[in-house]
């Protein structure tokens, strides 16, 4: 199963200007339907809002750019709780090409609410999800996830338990000294989950450096640091094959990636021991 995925890294809209993307958002879902794009994904909070209380709404607009141009559309927005509170869940969506409502990912590490007080781009009080969804297509398994939870491997390897083939792992903004290590641990999630994990994020001038990315269990399959939309031929029947073989002591010898490790590997016996289900009294 082969499918095309384009992977928008934006020159972003600060708030309170963030309105502006939907229109760009727009324009890059319909270039990359022409372009046969089957899945589109977009940062974390593109386009918008960034901010409570909530100043628009994107998800008509989204939604209906979706099934009209017949692409599956990741993005990022806020579900507002209480506009008083400023208290809002940040989330990511994937808006279908037919009928029925949008997947929805509610964040969920870590736990709110100062993650996204006072900055200069995000200001509400977050509030954390307890859910992780899967999403079925015609291509493939989706999962999402959020940003910084590229350093919570539980979050990715929770989606793929679940069978999550693909996991769209979109980030905010730069990541300034910490790009090295966020680039590794995207391929991390990709080698440890046998999945392809994808990655993006928002561009405020042309100074910052982005992290577009593509990596499968075996290799970074693509990469860019710069603003633009680009296009990646992704086959999940490796992964599907590495998924299903059993490790051997000489699988080396035809796998850049450990088969197994969802299953055979696992034993959790032991995890049970050292992760009780619940908590116990001092």
């Amino acid at each position: 199963m082969s499918f095309r995925i384009a992977v928008v890294q934006p020159m972003s809209h600060m708030p309170p200007d963030d309105e502006k993307n939907v229109d760009d958002a727009i324009k890059f879902i319909e270039q990359a339907s022409a372009q046969g794009a089957e899945f589109i994904t977009f940062p974390e909070s593109y386009p918008g809002p960034w901010r409570m209380p909530a100043t628009f709404d994107p998800n008509e607009a989204m939604a209906e750019a979706a099934k009209r141009c017949g692409v599956y559309v990741q993005y990022g927005t806020l579900e507002p709780i209480d506009n008083e509170k400023r208290t809002a869940y940040n989330l990511l969506m994937l808006a279908r090409p037919g009928e029925g409502a949008p997947g929805k990912y509610r964040r969920t590490h870590p736990p709110g609410p100062w993650i996204y007080r006072g900055g200069k781009y995000w200001d509400f009080n977050y509030t954390e999800g307890n859910e992780y969804p899967v999403f079925e297509t015609p291509q493939a398994q989706v999962g999402l996830a959020m940003c910084s939870e590229v350093y919570m491997p539980e979050v990715s390897r929770a989606l793929s338990i679940r069978g999550a083939e693909i996991i769209f792992l979109p980030a905010g903004v730069d990541k300034r000294k910490l790009w090295g290590s966020w680039r590794n641990l995207i391929w991390s999630r990709a080698i440890e989950n046998l999945a392809v994990v994808v990655t993006t994020q928002n561009l405020f001038d042309k100074s910052q450096r982005g992290l577009a990315m593509v990596a499968t269990p075996e290799e970074v399959i693509f990469e860019s640091t710069k603003e633009g939309m680009f296009l990646v031929d992704v086959d999940l029947d490796r992964i599907r094959d590495l998924r299903a073989q059993q490790d051997s002591p000489n699988s080396s010898e035809q796998n850049g990636a450990k088969a197994g490790i969802l299953s055979q590997w696992q034993r959790p016996d032991m995890y049970d021991k050292f992760l009780p289900k619940e908590k116990t009294s001092p």
